[in-house]
């Protein structure tokens, strides 16, 4: 199992006013440490984002994470709707 970690003090505050709004996403996130490649309709991203992971928690809340396979860490780098892409 993986676990999850924040990439910068950003994203770390949008995921936890995310999970205080919607309970329901603590528990997505916890399906996302099991298999972060296929659960909550994750995908990989193209282009200036290209080697980053997408997934969806709920409503318009993505999130776009990296994966470290080696320490399995999911790390969260930004929390939001779709314009955390731009």
């Amino acid at each position: 199992m993986y676990k999850i970690f924040t990439a910068n003090d950003k994203a770390e505050k949008r995921l936890n006013n995310y999970i205080k709004l919607r309970k329901d996403i603590k528990n997505k996130l916890e399906r996302l440490k099991i298999n972060p490649r296929k659960e909550l309709v994750a995908h990989p991203l193209f282009g200036r984002l290209k080697g980053k992971w997408s997934c969806w928690l709920g409503s318009n809340i993505r999130v776009i994470y990296s994966i470290d396979e080696q320490k399995k860490r999911i790390i969260v780098e930004a929390a939001g709707t779709h314009n955390i892409y731009n």
